[in-house]
C-alpha cells in the first residue's frame, strides 16, 4: 500500500469520527428582516429607521416548496443557529469524504481475477440482461 494511500485512509477515519460527533442537524437558513408597518405616524416611516425588527425566519425547502417558520430571538433562535450550523458542517464533511474516497479508489490496485470466474459472471450479465429485455 503506498504511503499517499495510507495517509489517505487515516485522513479518512479522522473525517467519519468528526462526522459522528455533528450534533442535531436541521436544513435551511435563517434570515433576519426588518419590516415597515402601515401606519401613518410610525417611526418605522421615516426614511432613516430600520423598520421594525429584527425578526427570524426559518426558511428550508422540502421536497421543491419553500416552507418559512417565524423564531423567537433568545434560546430559540441559538438553539436552531446551531442546527443548522451543525447541518452545513455535516455537508461540507460529507463532500470531504467523498472527494477522499475517489483519491482512495484512485490509488488502490486492482486485484487480479482468474479467467474461471469470468466466465461466470458474463453467463450471469446475460441472463439479467434476457430478463430485463423480457420485462421481467
Amino acid at each position: 500500500m503506498p504511503q499517499g494511500l495510507e495517509q489517505l485512509l487515516a485522513d479518512r477515519a479522522r473525517l467519519y469520527l468528526e462526522l459522528s460527533q455533528g450534533g442535531d442537524l436541521r436544513r435551511g437558513s435563517i434570515a433576519e428582516n426588518y419590516r415597515r408597518c402601515g401606519k401613518a405616524n410610525c417611526a418605522c416611516r421615516q426614511e432613516d429607521h430600520p423598520g421594525h425588527g429584527p425578526q427570524y425566519l426559518l426558511m428550508t425547502k422540502v421536497a421543491g416548496r419553500s416552507q418559512a417558520r417565524n423564531l423567537r430571538a433568545g434560546p430559540e433562535l441559538e438553539k436552531v443557529q446551531q442546527e443548522v450550523s451543525n447541518h452545513q458542517r455535516f455537508r461540507e464533511l460529507v463532500q470531504r469524504i467523498v472527494e477522499l474516497n475517489e483519491r482512495i479508489c484512485e490509488l488502490r490496485p486492482v486485484p487480479e481475477k482468474q479467467e474461471s470466474g469470468r466466465g461466470e459472471l458474463k453467463k450471469k450479465l446475460r441472463k439479467r440482461s434476457s430478463a430485463r429485455s423480457r420485462g421481467k
